[in-house]
């Protein structure tokens, strides 16, 4: 990849992206030195706000059936277009013979090797709208296959490797009441009303959408004409239009199985999907499993007599525990492998001789490869899955199995995005370096493992401080709490440009997986329901801090507050359970259930699933876990930052805490993000103002320099009547 520099960077029309107080710190010397005001080197320079436009990773490693070759997407920054691009490089499993497949400002995504290794499908923008495309990998000839108006997805090959299954949505008709008097020739009236009735109606990212439903194809490997092998009014493959889907096939190439609700009330059932098999002949679906629940993510076994899945419960809680479920091919005798397992699992893959299968799985912040025989033995493959997530170090990451045992894996490290590992579980091998030219001359911020106990019950909670590059523990620095969203989700010790880029600017950044976090189990996820967010898990929080205080390098007069989505949340409802923090970034929050609920794109699943009842026989319950409930205590400096387009968390609960603030004459801006959804730093300028904002904001009110500790833990208590800040 060609590298930019900070001309380039100057050049590339940032400025066109103007928000109150965007910073943007170009990037130091080319050689990557920090030189002092004699200009003499004083060693790698801190990662910077243009650097954010070098990032790389690799997503989606799939290996090839032989094990010799590992086919990638290559996610990098483009300057001048202000998108993530998305190539398909190739890496042979020893390490050599990296190479592009397919690059350029053209979108290639979803590689999938044929069952034979010789060919590989992928989808393209290349002719314009997206497009299943084949390229043959001995000469590099490459046929597309459709000549679609949507976009497909899931794509899946046969055994036989004669046909490509996918998903796409297939437009349904439109509702209409009234029908409006003929227009007069050459007359210019408005655009005609939109009728609306459907459950889901718009969605984050998306916007409003269009009746569709998504229905599973099947085309020629060599191209052809694709055949619809669903029908009716449901979606296949996913809960909404738009959603993927787990296709695979039967042994014979005979049938693609799918999952999906087909029940009459499909859109007021939130965890109700059944295992189907599509004939390609034409004939009738056949039903494979049809237990209370959803079971999803099914492959059948290589030689046809099993199947595998992963069972979810159908009950009202806000999680649940997947498990991995092997049956025969009809869905008889089912067996859970995974009972012992208090982790839900995914991406299951079964071994080439059929006698086992490999999945994922979450724990403490980090994910695994397992395999498990059909005995339920299981084994950890590989236990460093991730780096896919640039921004906040979420967990993620995902591998492919070739026939000999091979898997090859996105892996993770804190100083590092997600490179390409293959391993046969005994030592892996990490296949590239992908951002080493940057990053290898930049100083980064050490992550840190903490745990300690919360003072409101005892709780173990596990989570992470970043230092600044150039760390003295004799010193004392402020402190920015950065809180993860979900609730159900989690952060583990992967690389983070946000954090770094605040470890850079001299903080310590603190981050944990506090109760009703993901990967240590269900009772652990299940403490916040009801809660989300509650004094428990800001409890939780301020534990973590004054356990950090107690060390002697935070200042415990120099901390600081952010988070996203419900990150943002708790950042809201905790500046009015304390004024401990001396300023505050809250990112698209919901600051009133009441209306969020009734506003928000996912509202059937969460009135169910985090709520006792709905807001008009709850009243009482969803105000006091909103925040705005809180804000006659708020006096904490704040800024709320939020996309316009953003349909998970609407922008009016941003603008409701804004003049909630205002009127109480507290010192309050609102950063809008112009076209950005609720995943607010998609774009890399995005992510950079997001970053440069916070920073600039928490730069008003923090003291200049770091003091030297005097081994005091003042402010640090870790009772449970003190840790709330005196509120």
């Amino acid at each position: 990849m060609i590298r930019t520099t900070p001309a380039r960077l100057a050049l590339a029309g940032l400025a066109s992206f103007t928000l109150a107080f965007f910073t943007l710190a170009l990037a130091g010397p080319s050689d990557g030195m920090a030189q002092d005001e004699q200009g003499t080197d004083t060693g790698p320079a801190k990662l910077s706000s243009a650097d954010l436009f070098e990032l790389e990773y690799a997503g989606d490693p799939r290996i090839s059936p032989d094990g010799k070759t590992v086919v990638y997407v290559r996610r990098s920054q483009d300057i001048m277009a202000d998108r993530t691009r998305s190539n398909l490089w190739a890496v042979a499993s020893d390490g050599g013979d990296h190479r592009p497949l397919l690059s350029g400002r053209h979108s290639y995504s979803s590689p999938r090797w044929s069952p034979d290794g010789s060919r590989i499908a992928y989808i393209s923008s290349h002719e314009g709208s997206p497009q299943l495309y084949v390229r043959w990998m001995d000469t590099g000839q490459t046929a597309l296959v459709t000549n679609l108006s949507g976009r497909p997805r899931s794509i899946s090959w046969s055994p036989d490797g004669r046909w490509i299954a996918f998903i796409n949505s297939v437009p349904a008709e439109k509702t209409s009441l009234a029908k409006p008097p003929k227009k007069p020739k050459g007359a210019k009236w408005a655009d005609g009303v939109k009728v609306t009735d459907s459950v889901i109606y718009r969605f984050n990212g998306l916007g409003y959408l269009d009746p569709a439903h998504a229905h599973v194809f099947v085309v020629p490997a060599d191209g052809g004409t694709p055949r619809q092998l669903t029908d009716g009014a449901f979606n296949h493959g996913g809960r909404y239009s738009f959603s993927g889907g787990t296709l695979s096939w039967t042994a014979d190439s005979g049938a693609v199985v799918f999952s999906a609700n087909r029940n009459e009330n499909w859109e007021y059932e939130t965890i109700e999907a059944d295992v189907y098999a599509a004939p390609l002949d034409g004939g009738a679906l056949r039903r494979i499993t049809n237990a209370p629940g959803a079971e999803n993510g099914a492959r059948m076994s290589p030689d046809g007599r099993r199947i595998a899945y992963i069972a979810s419960e159908n009950n009202d809680k806000a999680y649940r525990t997947a498990r991995l479920v092997v049956a025969d091919s009809d869905g008889g005798n089912p067996r859970v492998l995974t009972a012992d397992l208090d982790r839900s699992v995914g991406g299951i893959r079964w071994a080439a001789n059929g006698r086992g299968l490999y999945f994922t799985y979450d724990d403490r912040g980090m994910r695994q490869v397992a395999y498990s025989d059909l005995g339920g033995k299981r084994r950890i493959i590989a236990g460093d899955v991730g780096g896919t997530s640039l921004g906040r170090p979420y967990v993620g990451g995902s591998f492919t199995v070739a026939d000999d045992g091979t898997v090859a894996y996105s892996r993770t490290r804190p100083d590092r995005p997600a490179d390409v590992a293959v391993t046969d579980g005994r030592r892996a091998r990490t296949l590239t370096a992908l951002n080493e030219d940057l990053l290898a001359h930049r100083a980064l911020g050490q992550v840190n493992e903490i745990t300690y106990a919360s003072t409101l019950d005892g709780t173990e909670i596990q989570g992470w401080y970043v230092t600044p590059p150039d760390f003295d523990p004799a010193k004392q620095y402020p402190l920015v709490l950065e809180l993860h969203g979900g609730p159900h989700s989690a952060y583990g010790p992967h690389f983070s440009a946000e954090i770094q880029r605040y470890a850079a600017e001299g903080y310590v950044v603190f981050y944990d997986n506090y109760r009703g976090s993901t990967s240590y189990g269900e009772d652990f996820a299940l403490l916040l329901q009801y809660k989300y967010s509650s004094r428990d898990d800001f409890t939780d929080h301020m534990s973590g801090i004054d356990a950090l205080i107690a060390r002697g390098f935070v200042d415990p007069d120099q901390l600081f507050i952010t988070g996203g989505s419900a990150g943002g949340i708790a950042s809201a409802y905790a500046i009015g359970l304390t004024d401990r923090f001396k300023a505050a970034a809250v990112a698209k929050p919901v600051i009133n259930w009441l209306s969020k609920t009734l506003m928000g794109d996912i509202y059937m699943y969460q009135i169910k699933h985090q709520f006792p009842g709905m807001p008009w026989e709850e009243l009482e319950h969803y105000w006091q876990r909103s925040p705005l409930s809180l804000v006659g205590n708020v006096t904490t400096p704040t800024l709320l930052i939020t996309g316009e387009a953003d349909y998970r968390t609407p922008i009016a609960e941003t603008e409701q805490f804004y003049q909630a603030l205002k009127l109480r004459k507290v010192d309050t801006v609102m950063v809008r993000v112009p076209g950005a959804s609720h995943g607010i730093a998609a774009r890399p300028s995005h992510l950079i103002a997001k970053v440069d904002n916070i920073l600039a904001w928490f730069d008003r009110y923090r003291t200049p320099d770091a003091t030297e500790s005097t081994g005091d833990s003042t402010g640090g208590s870790t009772t449970g009547e003190n840790t709330g800040g005196g509120r």
